[in-house]
């Protein structure tokens, strides 16, 4: 057959309908969201959608807020590849009010509820956020590209110095996120709030307290999109700046020292976080135990071993009182041991097994610690990751239950008081059957198979009944039970 009279069939063609933004601007993956809507499932991962066995979308909730939430996910995410191939809204409206357009049936279907004014105003709502996320993120080309971003980060973050209380438990949170970026492999990572304050070792209030006032501010976390249910929030790491309000406020008090215009600390920090993370959890290093000085006091040190108490005041960014006073409460442990000035981490510290230093005015031997348990035990905060663990599994238990009942749209019993007695109004059931599907003794034919079902019978008044083995109660029992509850209810009335 001629090639001028036979064609191959194709998909339909997007760039037609974008004024100039074709397929060679956009990823394949934009283009078949585009065209063909969410066929991988990928974006129906979430509380009200999971990609079944077959690869289809299942609406765990099918309802409007089911299919709504499912159906932004996809606007947003065409909204992002728009805005990140240089194109404008004007275009992103065609393609996503376009008919043949799959991945557009979200926004028409606002458009055909609430009007086409209402449908605009969300592109424009959807459009904003798209180029704001845009502008500060990065596009992944590689698995390499991701991890190099991510050295970048950890960088960043332990040349950052971290000053004040605030600042170092900010430290231990960011720690905390980028060690789930790693795991995610990029940035881009999930993570809920009690699974950031298990991970850093800090309670949730200070935890939401640090987010509001260092982390966000300074540019260093964003959080995408909201939990809800059994998901974590979507965050994503950038690279922040210099924490400006958190100077210390701490002097030298003689004059003959003269007074700094700037502040006590250096203005680049020198920590080991690998370290950090891996101490920060334990309860050792809670906020009435060691603290979080002892955790970059040690990180310092284990960069860089043999440092004056003046070099660890700029490399941990700790203030100069803190810093001897947090040395001499390590050095009680035998985490750490100095020589003249110098100081530096006592073998297997890192480890939490000291050693015994004796005492120079009395000659005794100090007690060294024997693990990080030990030490936790010493300072009375032992136990405290436990019984914060336990607290946010009997927290998430009780969350969830919630949301079955809300789901199942359990409603209380309604009674009324007759002759000082309580009688329960049944409730309607819409749960009449054909008697075509009734089958003798009481049976019921299944609609699907033609079979008796085993577990359902047919009541005196037409009505199912589910027999399950959770149920004490025999069939003639639950319809006599059934019975006597209609009965009292109609003579009440």
């Amino acid at each position: 057959m001629p090639d001028n009279t036979h064609h191959a069939p194709s998909r339909p063609n997007a760039s037609r309908f974008h004024g100039g933004l074709g397929h060679a601007q956009l990823p394949s993956a934009a283009a078949d969201l585009i065209l063909l809507g969410d066929l991988t499932g990928r974006y129906a991962t979430g509380s009200y959608s999971r990609l079944a066995s077959d690869k289809r979308t299942v609406l765990l909730r099918g309802d409007r807020q089911g299919a709504a939430e499912h159906g932004h996910r996809i606007t947003a995410a065409i909204a992002c590849h728009v805005a990140r191939a240089g194109g404008s809204i004007d275009q992103l409206t065609q393609l996503l009010l376009h008919p043949e357009h799959e991945g557009g049936r979200h926004t028409r279907d606002i458009a055909l509820r609430s009007g086409q004014a209402r449908a605009l105003d969300y592109i424009r709502r959807v459009w904003a956020s798209a180029v704001q996320t845009v502008s500060t993120t990065l596009a992944l080309g590689s698995r390499d590209h991701a991890y190099e971003l991510l050295a970048a980060l950890r960088d960043r973050i332990e040349t950052t110095p971290w000053r004040g209380e605030r600042g170092r438990t900010a430290l231990r949170v960011l720690r905390a996120h980028l060690n789930f970026a790693e795991t995610a492999g990029g940035p881009l990572h999930h993570a809920s709030e009690r699974q950031t304050a298990e991970e850093a070792g800090i309670s949730r209030t200070t935890l939401r307290a640090v987010y509001e006032t260092v982390l966000k501010p300074g540019g260093w976390l964003r959080r995408l999109r909201v939990g809800h249910g059994r998901e974590g929030s979507t965050w994503y790491l950038t690279l922040g700046s210099a924490p400006s309000r958190l100077w210390t406020t701490q002097f030298p008090p003689d004059p003959a020292l003269e007074e700094w215009t700037t502040p006590e600390t250096a203005t680049t920090a020198d920590i080991d976080s690998t370290v950090l993370a891996r101490l920060m959890g334990h309860d050792a290093f809670a906020h009435h135990g060691l603290g979080s000085a002892a955790l970059v006091l040690i990180s310092a040190l284990h960069t860089r071993q043999d440092q004056t108490a003046g070099e660890l005041v700029g490399t941990a960014s700790v203030s100069r009182a803190t810093t001897y006073r947090t040395l001499k409460r390590l050095a009680d442990h035998g985490l750490v041991q100095h020589t003249g000035e110098t100081w530096a981490l006592a073998p297997r510290a890192l480890e939490g097994f000291g050693i015994p230093l004796a005492d120079a005015d009395t000659g005794h031997t100090a007690a060294a610690a024997q693990g990080w348990d030990k030490v936790a035990e010493q300072h009375g905060t032992w136990g405290i990751a436990a019984r914060r663990k336990a607290l946010h599994t009997a927290e998430r238990s009780a969350y969830q239950e919630a949301l079955d009942r809300f789901a199942e749209h359990r409603s209380r019993a309604s009674v009324i008081v007759r002759d000082g007695r309580q009688v329960l109004v049944p409730m309607p059931r819409p749960d009449e059957i054909p008697p075509t599907w009734h089958a003798p003794e009481g049976r019921v034919l299944a609609p699907l198979t033609g079979r008796p079902a085993a577990d359902w019978r047919v009541a005196t008044d037409g009505r199912l009944i589910l027999i399950t083995p959770a149920d004490q109660r025999s069939y003639d029992e639950l319809a006599a039970a059934r019975a006597q509850a209609l009965s009292e209810w109609e003579s009440a009335a």
